[in-house]
């Protein structure tokens, strides 16, 4: 069953096409990355698939919900992280989570739930403006849990983040995933997205320009290299694909010139940068 499904999915603004027929699907319990430069369209989709805008054309349902006509249904079945983190700084963990509690019209002990689901309870007690940026992270990620979503949309959810925060982070989306919650996130950082996603899709201008797991993406795009280490110390990198190059390598290896091969394999930045000309960062 999928959870997310968009159809030729866009969105113009000015005359601009921000978004522009996009089209996928997640399936239940699925860990999907969207992925591309500052602009390509990543946190617009996200706007339109939460409800947040409107599409220009196409179309889109969100735990079976239209997302323009069944727009209140929607919002009931999904939990939002924003890229900037909206906490009440006043405040503390707790009276956060108890008011986004009351909000849903949930039982507060809900709410200590969640503290503990994200270990916090022993900073419930303290004003969100004394936590580190991890801790306001998790504590994010609790309130949009608060009402049992079964969709959550993580919009850069360790941007900014130290790597302890930040594997902190990827240990609790892997968790949700294991108990079915279909996570679709957007992220920089290429290598958290292989380690997180099931499947990705890259974007570029508004475009989904590939879209298949990492395995699959490395494979179709990445180039066949090997190191080939030799008898004097020596070392050299050589693209299979290349004709030339794959018989040097038979020739050395016949002369016994080459003391070991290591594969290599490409990475996803690699491969998104020969697809689109650009990095993430841009």
């Amino acid at each position: 069953m999928n959870s997310i499904e968009t159809k030729n999915l866009s969105r113009t603004f000015n005359g601009r096409k921000a978004v522009q027929e996009v089209t996928f699907t997640v399936e239940e319990g699925e860990i999907f990355g969207l992925l591309g430069p500052n602009g390509a369209g990543k946190t617009t989709t996200i706007r339109m698939l939460t409800g947040q805008l409107r599409p220009t054309t196409g179309e889109a349902t969100v735990a079976g919900f239209h997302v323009v006509r069944d727009r209140g249904r929607v919002k009931s079945k999904i939990g939002v992280v924003f890229e900037f983190q909206n906490l009440y700084e006043r405040m503390t963990g707790g009276e956060n989570l108890r008011f986004a509690a009351r909000l849903y019209g949930c039982d507060e002990r809900r709410a200590r739930e969640m503290l503990e689901r994200v270990d916090l309870q022993e900073r419930a007690n303290d004003p969100i403006r004394s936590y580190s940026n991890g801790m306001k992270q998790r504590l994010l990620i609790a309130r949009a849990l608060i009402h049992e979503p079964r969709i959550l949309f993580l919009d850069e959810p360790t941007k900014g983040l130290d790597p302890t925060a930040s594997r902190k982070i990827r240990d609790l989306v892997k968790e949700l995933a294991g108990q079915g919650v279909t996570i679709l996130l957007t992220t920089h950082y290429m290598e958290e997205a292989d380690q997180l996603c099931q499947r990705l899709a890259f974007l570029n201008e508004g475009r989904i320009v590939a879209l298949d797991t990492p395995r699959q993406l490395k494979v179709t795009y990445g180039q066949r290299s090997v190191q080939a280490t030799f008898t004097d110390g020596q070392s050299r990198i050589l693209n299979l694909d290349h004709p030339q190059e794959g018989r040097l390598l038979g020739e050395w290896a016949a002369d016994g010139r080459i003391m070991t091969i290591h594969s290599m394999e490409a990475t996803l930045e690699e491969i998104f940068i020969r697809l689109t000309g650009k990095g993430l960062a841009e």
